[in-house]
């Protein structure tokens, strides 16, 4: 059984006690495709995000699912997407800054891909506009997969015989392009969505679900700790996400170091990449050069935040604990930290409740997930 059969069989099963989801008002290009919306998420948002030139269907996301696991799409043969969104670790790879081809270090954390499809920039500082658009970033990166020439990795996954069936019937007479590799994971990656979390559960009335100590923690996320000004969350937005951007002050060192004495910061060469240690501190400025986006990033969602640690985008804070210590001190100073970063003067027993909270958006389904999946590894594949 080849590789993509076999992924088109589990998403078979995956999808037999959901119900399909038809088209409404999207475009006449969405096809329908069976998938079990959790808890807490509707279905009109998902459908929503599904982009008009990548419509779903249960082959293409079978094929993407091929494509995200393989390690053959890295130059080395050492790392798949799956190697740094590892669904053992709710997506995410549990290391500070990810870690690539050739075992090169980024300068930047994982982000779980958990909820992705809902975010309308992606990266931490927002540089791609969609998820065909990111799934392209990794691919070509010297840092991460490392497959920096297009044509190498396209003559690659042509010469899989099973690639060149699976992309026919998906795509047709596109067939095997960079465009459609990353058409192909980014139908996947909107199937990974994360709801039915005991929070979930107490806003549709099971009062039960949560414990006191959590509840406390949702009515100081809602009031004296602030966090919902960025954390936002409502039932038409449930991500626990504004999706802008904020110096929160984590890039406190270099922006101190460098940027304070500087007369004009436009002047700074952005020409390093993204994962340049140093240049990543940029944050959002490196993408519109705007100085009010100078240190900032994107406010990550929080749903199984517990799983996700380390945290913050170098991953300097272990736990939530950390964290949320972190903002109760109003973060570290410099000269472009978001007014709203002010000391909370939250008491431990407080602090000790808001991460109790965020314990509660844990979803069953990504915990279970994460107990019986198979960790991913290194142990490199023959490429060609």
């Amino acid at each position: 059984m080849s590789a993509f059969v076999g992924s088109l069989i589990c998403l078979t099963l995956l999808c037999s006690s959901s119900y399909a989801f038809q088209n409404r008002g999207i475009s006449s290009r969405a096809k329908t495709v069976d998938i079990k919306m959790p808890l807490g998420i509707s279905e009109t948002i998902w459908l929503n995000r599904i982009p008009a030139d990548n419509p779903m269907s249960s082959r293409k996301v079978a094929l993407g699912r091929t494509l995200y696991f393989d390690k053959r799409l890295s130059i080395d043969g050492t790392v798949s997407c799956a190697t740094c969104h590892d669904p053992a670790l709710a997506f995410t790879d549990s290391n500070p800054v990810a870690i690539g081809a050739a075992a090169r270090r980024g300068a930047r954390n994982t982000p779980t891909l958990l909820n992705s499809v809902f975010s309308q920039l992606l990266f931490w500082d927002g540089r791609a506009s969609s998820l065909e658009e990111q799934a392209k970033n990794p691919l070509m990166s010297s840092f991460e997969m490392g497959m920096s020439d297009v044509e190498l990795l396209r003559s690659r996954v042509s010469a899989i015989p099973e690639y060149q069936e699976a992309f026919t019937q998906v795509f047709k007479s596109n067939g095997i392009t960079l465009n459609t590799i990353a058409m192909a994971i980014a139908a996947y990656e909107r199937t990974l969505l994360s709801g039915n979390s005991p929070f979930d559960r107490f806003i549709a009335g099971d009062s039960g679900a949560i414990t006191d100590s959590q509840h406390r923690g949702w009515e100081l996320f809602k009031g004296k700790a602030k966090c919902i000004e960025c954390h936002t969350y409502s039932p038409s937005q449930p991500f626990f996400s504004d999706f802008r951007f904020h110096n929160t002050g984590i890039a406190d060192t270099f922006l101190g170091g460098l940027l304070k004495p500087a007369t004009n910061i436009e002047e700074i060469s952005l020409t390093t990449s993204t994962h340049s240690t140093e240049l990543s501190q940029l944050g959002r400025f490196a993408v519109t050069l705007r100085k009010q986006d100078v240190g900032a990033f994107k406010t990550p969602m929080l749903r199984d935040v517990e799983l996700t640690s380390p945290y913050m985008h170098d991953g300097s804070l272990k736990t939530l604990i950390d964290v949320v210590q972190f903002y109760n001190r109003g973060g570290n100073p410099n000269s472009y930290l978001d007014e709203r970063m002010q000391p909370l003067t939250l008491t431990d027993a407080e602090v000790n409740d808001v991460v109790e909270f965020m314990r509660a958006l844990t979803s069953d389904e990504v915990l279970r997930q994460c107990q019986t999946a198979v960790p991913q590894t290194r142990t490199p594949v023959p490429v060609k």
